[in-house]
């Protein structure tokens, strides 16, 4: 797989497909078994400074009182012991001066500002989900990877968090890789999806992956896809993984029998 500037591409499959494992090889928190991979321009893991990462969700107690702007910031120095510096180049105050501007440009860049100064515990879910998002932007990242950051969010916020990832990667031209487990929020949006399941992958258009015979080849057992009216696209027949898998707790239709989603 090999992805362009700018281009958002979304990672699907089943519960334990391996999604969120490809996201720690392209860090290189994990070695291929066979084969190489190349992320902007050399090994994995020796340019993630370029990279940003928004691991799965996270929920923020709502006693936490740490500020928005402060998990922003931890995007920046928060793999640094002692007290912050700021960013690199200048005098201590000129860095401390670039370091703020820095995140305020990441929390106004997802639309955060009016709420980056309270504790994010007391943000609702979206609200968070953007200072998350903007705390992956910090560094001005060349790639973006974000592993299911749609994850319990409610379908509107779905919606506004898909198209504010839209907006930021045409704005940048930041290429974005995106692990989700229901593609319908993110296809008026996306360049191409990658598939997973059986230890296989497809790779392409939306209409040329998501499709009966495909996912049917990809299970080895009978899978439908089907358009609803409103043009959201429902999977019927697809297995998921044991539970006790290690990669994503099992959702609805973790026993393996025929259900629909997607």
């Amino acid at each position: 797989m090999a992805m362009a500037p700018g281009e958002f591409v979304a990672l699907l499959g089943a519960n334990g497909s391996g999604k969120s494992t490809l996201l720690k090889v392209v860090l290189g928190s994990l070695s291929l078994a066979a084969g190489t991979a190349q992320v902007l321009g050399g090994p994995a893991g020796e340019a993630n400074s370029a990279i940003g990462y928004l691991p799965q969700r996270r929920s923020f107690d709502q006693s936490t009182r740490i500020r928005g702007l402060d998990i922003v910031r931890l995007g920046l120095d928060g793999d640094r012991w002692g007290v912050p510096v700021g960013l690199p180049g200048g005098r201590r105050g000129e860095r401390r001066r670039a370091t703020r501007a820095r995140v305020a440009e990441a929390v106004a860049m997802v639309g955060a500002t009016a709420y980056a100064e309270r504790p994010i515990g007391q943000c609702s879910g979206g609200e968070q989900q953007r200072l998350l998002i903007a705390q992956a932007l910090v560094r001005r990242p060349e790639l973006l990877l974000l592993d299911e950051p749609l994850d319990s969010l409610d379908l509107p916020t779905q919606a506004s968090v898909a198209a504010l990832v839209d907006e930021i990667r045409r704005e940048s031209a930041m290429a974005v890789l995106l692990v989700a487990h229901d593609v319908n929020p993110l296809l008026p949006y996306l360049d191409r999806v990658v598939y997973l399941a059986g230890g296989h992958a497809v790779e392409g258009p939306v209409e040329q992956v998501i499709t009966s015979d495909v996912l049917t080849r990809l299970h080895g057992v009978p899978v439908e896809v089907l358009r609803a009216s409103d043009g959201r696209l429902v999977v019927v027949g697809q297995p998921e993984p044991p539970a006790h898998h290690h990669d994503r707790h099992a959702g609805p239709g973790g026993d393996g029998h025929s259900h629909a989603y997607v």
